[in-house]
């Protein structure tokens, strides 16, 4: 594992990044040449934003940094998918660097002024690694197998690439550690999960780690409405779809127990089961406040939007989910507990309140049993 101190050499970073290529399609190249391809032109896409929004688009600098670390994570992909040591890609590209050359370090100087506007320069340098990726991917004809993949193409990617970085004034380093982290952040290959965000509260200010809930309709007065009991006792409102077009929103509080049994995290849940950390003023204002209920409210109903359009996740498993959809919710939670979950966490919570709210939609009632220990929602159904 690298750390602050350690240089990080090409060939670590090359092995790391091989090692969360978990694409199931033989090995083939159509994929990295794809992602190549597809993250040059997201980098182009993040210049045209800045200079059509110079003022208002502040999330330019950041963005140029995470581009960067993914265009270099797919020439990493292609190179180890072709059977071309990494290492010996940069050697190509950069033979009068100084000694020490096998880290990502010693391909730049050693100060980059850092530039928070594109400049000409890197507009066209950016140009020319895209024709250099599409060249390569008319090379390989597509996704053909039949012709090896040029090393020298390759080295010639790299340079243009170190050339975009210097110009942008971010080194490769920082970009190649930024990418492996989010990509652990996402797609880790050693889930490890992180103990409850209310483990230093007072216990009676702590969410259940064990909880029972029953889900029901009922008709009231020629209308349907969804109940809750725990413990044979009602809790929080009955529930309609609050829609024109009826949708079954009405089991939505199944995602805030969800978040509760995968992320031990629900201000929603909170207010609902009293157990707002009263002890603590400035967590039960900040975290548990009704800034927070709106907050997690809103990332709910925009989730729920996502989800009609993709069958309610029905078909989606753990790794499926679509990575802005969870980069959006990251960005939802800022400045709130929840922001530290990793995504990938966020994706279970997610696909669980869903299994559970699909159950609800076709039996239309069951029984959640929430799980913190476990990080676990289950449903089975009520009698």
């Amino acid at each position: 594992m690298t750390d602050a101190f350690t240089p990080l050499t090409i060939a670590d970073y090359a092995a790391r990044a091989a090692s969360t290529d978990l694409h199931s399609d033989g090995g083939s190249l159509a994929f990295p040449l794809l992602g190549l391809f597809g993250e040059t032109g997201s980098l182009l896409s993040e210049v045209k934003k800045k200079q059509r929004d110079r003022a208002s688009y502040r999330g330019y600098a950041g963005a140029v940094v995470e581009e960067l670390g993914d265009v270099l994570w797919y020439l990493s992909a292609v190179a180890s998918r072709a059977g071309v040591p990494l290492t010996d890609v940069f050697a190509k590209a950069t033979p009068t660097a100084k000694a020490g050359a096998l880290t990502l370090a010693a391909l730049q100087p050693d100060f980059l002024p850092r530039s928070g506007e594109p400049t000409a320069a890197f507009e066209r340098t950016l140009l020319k690694l895209a024709s250099e990726v599409g060249t390569l991917i008319s090379e390989h004809d597509g996704v053909c197998q039949s012709r090896p993949v040029s090393a020298e193409r390759l080295a010639s990617i790299a340079h243009t690439l170190i050339k975009a970085a210097e110009e942008a004034g971010v080194t490769l380093e920082a970009a190649a550690i930024k990418n492996l982290a989010k990509i652990e952040d996402r797609w880790p290959r050693d889930r490890r999960y992180p103990e409850p965000l209310d483990a230093s509260a007072e216990p009676e200010e702590r969410l259940p780690r064990q909880l029972t809930i029953e889900v029901f309709e009922r008709q009231v007065r020629g209308r349907t409405y969804v109940f809750q009991s725990c413990n044979g006792i009602n809790i929080g409102d009955r529930l309609t779809d609050n829609a024109m077009t009826a949708d079954d929103y009405r089991f939505h509080d199944v995602f805030h127990y969800a978040y509760v049994a995968v992320l031990s995290w629900s201000p929603v849940i909170r207010t609902l089961f009293r157990l707002k950390r009263k002890s603590e003023p400035e967590v039960d204002e900040a975290q548990d406040g009704a800034r927070a209920i709106l907050i997690e409210e809103g990332i709910t109903t925009w989730i729920f939007g996502k989800a009609l359009d993709l069958n309610l996740f029905a078909d989606l498993k753990p790794g499926d989910l679509p990575f802005d959809l969870l980069k959006q919710v990251r960005q939802f939670v800022a400045g709130y507990e929840a922001e530290q979950c990793p995504l990938w966490l966020w994706e279970e919570a997610i696909l669980q309140g869903y299994a559970a709210f699909r159950f609800l939609r076709e039996h239309r009632r069951g029984r959640l049993l929430i799980d913190i220990n476990k990080h676990q929602l289950l449903i089975e159904p009520l009698p």
